[in-house]
């Protein structure tokens, strides 16, 4: 039992951290970033390549991070020519084209059969203090990125980037040019997608390009949603939220006779459906929304 909630909390997170990113994008900026599974993806296959070719394990995760904010880079500069809509099906595309390089390129990624082998943390404890020791420091971890985006959001930088989200043209007319300030802050919530991707990889120890469906964005959307954007509580509990609904539906099969498991997983995703829209119509702005953090 100890074990298994000690990896629902690791994945938990693990979607705290891409819901973090996501939040600097959206929340503060307003860029709407419909391919997080991406950058999440080639943070996991950076740090597991990296790592099965001897690298050690921290270079590896920070590898991680700075593969995933150069790919960022010129989705963060198309940012500045396209609205929102078109932002949108761009990243999911991208998202899409990442997922299938990586099925296809099987020289580098071993393709449909995956990385498999990839080293744990704390590989030399025993199995439920190395799942512990890893909860812990991902907890440091996520805790630290929340106080940093707590932190920068009350900063000017944090202020420049809110203004951009809520009247760029406004914010243009006074003499701000926003646009290397949108691409560092794509860029910053894709390293941090990176380093969950990271995290992700050397805690399942296998990886293969069927884990990094669209499915997954539209979770870490679900929870800031649910939460409320632009909010670090949001972005926090919005995701504790969701896990509570995909994981703890899972024990609602046994209260249902005659329900498979597949239609089990369509009533999972009709149950967080059905909270995200009362969600949007009683809560607007989010469980935790609005201006307060």
């Amino acid at each position: 039992m100890i074990a298994y909630l000690c990896a629902i909390g690791i994945i938990a997170l693990i979607y705290a951290l891409l819901a973090l990113g996501l939040n600097l994008q959206f929340g503060f900026t307003r860029l709407v970033n419909f391919g997080v599974v991406a950058f999440f993806a080639i943070g996991a296959y950076t740090s597991g390549l990296l790592a099965l070719q001897g690298v050690p394990l921290l270079l590896s995760f920070v590898a991680a991070m700075i593969v995933a904010g150069l790919f960022a880079l010129p989705i963060g500069l198309l940012s500045l020519r396209l609205r929102d809509d078109y932002l949108a099906i761009v990243t999911l595309g991208f998202s899409e084209a990442i997922r299938i390089t990586i099925q296809q390129e099987e020289w580098l990624t071993k393709g449909v059969q995956g990385l498999p082998g990839l080293p744990k943390l704390f590989a030399g404890w025993s199995s439920p203090a190395g799942d512990i020791a890893t909860f812990v420091l991902l907890a440091v971890i996520t805790g630290i990125v929340a106080w940093g985006t707590l932190r920068l959001s009350r900063s000017p930088f944090g202020r420049l980037l809110r203004a951009i989200g809520d009247d760029e043209p406004a914010l243009t007319a006074l003499g701000k040019d926003p646009a290397w300030f949108k691409v560092q802050v794509f860029m910053l919530g894709a390293a941090l997608a990176g380093l969950a991707g990271a995290f992700y990889a050397h805690f399942i120890t296998f990886i293969t390009p069927e884990q990094f469906i669209p499915l997954i964005t539209f979770y870490v959307w679900m929870g800031l949603v649910m939460g409320g954007t632009g909010s670090v509580r949001g972005a926090l509990f919005g995701t504790l939220l969701l896990m509570v609904f995909l994981e703890g539906s899972r024990f609602v099969k046994d209260w249902i006779p005659g329900v498979s498991e597949v239609g089990m997983a369509s009533l999972r995703l009709a149950a967080v459906g059905l909270a995200l829209i009362l969600v949007t119509l009683y809560r607007p702005n989010g469980i935790f929304g609005g201006k307060s953090q």
